[in-house]
């Protein structure tokens, strides 16, 4: 059974407090909806259809703007179903990305099936084990601020899990459009001719 946890639509308004010059990825569901009820930055990039794949995108986003502090928002399901981007991203090693998990242990999209976390996998544990230097979890709100301060810190790749509420919060859809995204993104970071290019 789900542990009482953060909500988890407040912790992402919190880590994205003063957010700078972050460049967010959602990964596909609740964090995509989280995030357009936040924001409609174009340095946001929410995943549609994509499961298992924010964490490589994020990777390959940080790679081409090692000058950018990359985070990637991503539930324990859509984690589990791309483990081995934290492989990749550990022997990659990118100093500016961050993956944060938001952990509510269940399938939310699909009815609330439990996920492996539910039965006490351990997602900083993983990363820790591919090579991760800096991995967290954060079950009280008093983390919350640190956790935001290392977001922007850098250095090496960190995964930080955050245990939350399973919660039914309103739908906010983002741009469904996949080329405006790109398009929207490539112009915010290269100039609104790289659309072209």
């Amino acid at each position: 059974m789900n542990a009482p946890g953060l909500e988890r639509r407040a912790v992402m308004a919190q880590l994205l407090e003063e957010r700078g010059s972050l460049l967010v990825v959602t990964g596909l569901g609740a964090t995509a909806w989280d995030l357009a009820s936040l924001s409609d930055s174009p340095h946001d990039f929410p995943l549609w259809g994509a499961m298992g794949g924010a964490a490589m995108f994020g990777l390959g986003l940080a790679l081409a703007q090692p000058d950018r502090q990359v985070v990637v928002f991503t539930g324990d399901g859509e984690l589990l179903m791309g483990l081995g981007a934290l492989s990749t991203i550990a022997t990659t090693r990118p100093s500016n990305l961050s993956v944060v998990v938001l952990d509510n242990e269940r399938y939310g999209e699909t009815g609330a099936q439990p996920t492996h976390t539910a039965a006490g996998v351990d997602l900083a544990a993983v990363a820790r084990a591919c090579g991760f230097g800096r991995t967290t979890t954060v079950r009280e709100e008093s983390g919350i601020p640190a956790l935001r301060a290392d977001l922007h810190a850098g250095g090496s790749p960190l995964l930080a899990v955050v245990k939350v509420a399973l919660t039914a919060d309103p739908m906010t859809l983002p741009p469904r459009d996949g080329t405006y995204l790109k398009n929207r993104m490539r112009a915010a970071l290269l100039g609104p001719t790289a659309i072209y290019e």
